[in-house]
């Protein structure tokens, strides 16, 4: 695995995050939020120019903040991300999956190769990041995990593929079998689950319906990434302590429950 690396300046923070899809999207307006709240980042991608260019403003502006080019399908560039990180900037506080692939395919138009690939990304790629971090983190008995998921493992989805739903649902049992297993060393696991959020992925996917889909929205808007990423900081951090297992629903009142 390669690293892409800004410059460290300053003393390290006290609390490191992890923050994989960082290099765009919510998870880089999620790394962006815990950055300005005095985390040390690891600014975590496919895409390793995005990643560098992310890390390279943050650390030039705060704690500092490198970039790791990583395909979080492979276990193995998980294990050597963490080993990284731990060299780079000091063992990991906090850990937010938040890579995915977002297709929309119709469910009886999925090829095995195409379901291969998000299920890949989207569950493998948490579920192995929660075996290595969480390993790491119930060692030294602390530990923030928050694992992305969304209204679509929940209500099955109607905008995006069923793939993608598929795999979003098994984030969110995951993330209930990690949070039991993990709680008595510290470590904390929970999950976000957004509806459809104001970002170019929803805009994108979505397309000539957005202004229909907006409008059966109850709350009657697309939901704010700035607010899911408070979210994602306010369960990462030290004070989240008795809440684990859990999925926070943000989604304009699609999914009442």
């Amino acid at each position: 695995m390669s690293e892409l690396a800004s410059e460290r300046s300053g003393t390290v923070s006290e609390r490191i995050a992890v923050v994989t899809g960082a290099g765009a999207g919510l998870g880089e307006v999620i790394v962006r939020r815990l950055h300005a709240g005095g985390h040390a980042v690891a600014v975590v991608d496919v895409d390793a120019d995005a990643a560098r260019t992310v890390a390279e403003e943050l650390a030039a502006a705060g704690p500092p903040a490198r970039g790791y080019a990583v395909d979080v399908s492979d276990k193995a560039a998980l294990a050597a991300l963490y080993d990284d990180v731990v060299a780079d900037l000091g063992p990991v506080d906090v850990l937010v999956n938040n890579a995915a692939r977002t297709m929309a395919t119709p469910v009886l138009r999925i090829s095995p190769e195409e379901l291969d690939a998000v299920m890949r990304v989207n569950f493998n790629g948490t579920f192995y990041a929660c075996q290595v971090f969480g390993a790491a983190m119930a060692e030294r008995g602390y530990g923030r995990i928050v694992n992305m998921a969304s209204l679509a493992g929940q209500n099955g989805g109607t905008a995006t593929g069923g793939h993608y739903a598929s795999s979003k649902g098994a984030i969110i049992a995951a993330t209930k079998v990690f949070a039991r297993d993990l709680a008595s060393y510290g470590v904390t696991v929970n999950a976000v689950s957004p509806g459809p959020l104001d970002s170019p992925t929803v805009r994108r996917v979505l397309g000539d319906r957005l202004e229909e889909s907006t409008k059966a929205i109850p709350v009657g808007r697309l939901g704010s990434m700035p607010f899911i990423a408070e979210m994602v900081a306010l369960l990462a951090s030290p004070e989240a302590a008795s809440v684990t297992g859990a999925t926070w629903d943000a989604n304009g009142g699609l999914y009442p429950r």
